[in-house]
């Protein structure tokens, strides 16, 4: 199975960025990017990729212990920017230390730990096609998207949960659903 690790936006959450992101699908070469959906919109805390079905139970069980011992906090998803011309992603604000924290400790107990890029919490939006799949007018401007964010703010929300989650990949784009989940303390 592959497997990640994710805090997962409420739908209200979903929707305001969703509304907040709908112009930037209109911009030229915006149909050239492969635009995320926002049901499987999510923070990465840890990517774990192939993981043998008898291994989950171990990780299951660590996570629950980390989930325990690290408290609810509250984000709001906001501004944007991008991983150069690669992907467009929404970003966090609130406690995000809290985020960071819970994020070293669930990569710390699975050593899923990701020294070389760190953990930055985003929310992917759209990512780079090639330049066969760029669509009319060239190659899309990332950076002049992330721009167009900039002063979008959602509603604050609770991040009260962390879930295990499958990633299934294929055609079209990937599938994520919840193997399960763990409130976090209080």
């Amino acid at each position: 199975m592959r497997l990640f690790v994710a805090v997962n936006p409420p739908p209200l959450a979903k929707i305001e960025l969703t509304d907040a992101a709908a112009p930037l699908r209109r911009l030229p070469g915006a149909g050239g990017l492969r635009w995320t959906e926002p049901a499987g919109w999510h923070l990465t805390l840890a990517f774990l990729g192939e993981v043998p079905a008898d291994e989950v139970p171990a990780l299951e069980h660590a996570l629950a212990r980390v989930a325990g011992e690290h408290p609810a906090h509250r984000l709001r998803l906001a501004g944007g920017g991008t991983f150069g011309q690669r992907a467009l992603w929404a970003g966090v604000e609130g406690d995000v230390r809290d985020l960071r924290e819970l994020a070293a400790a669930v990569q710390h107990a699975l050593g899923a730990t990701d020294e070389e890029r760190g953990f930055h919490p985003h929310l992917t939006l759209a990512r780079a096609g090639t330049t066969r799949r760029r669509g009319p007018g060239g190659p899309a401007d990332l950076r002049a998207m992330a721009g167009a964010l900039r002063e979008f703010r959602g509603s604050e929300w609770p991040a009260g949960r962390i879930q295990l989650m499958r990633s299934e990949t294929g055609y079209g784009p990937a599938r994520y659903t919840a193997v399960e989940g763990w409130p976090l303390g209080t």
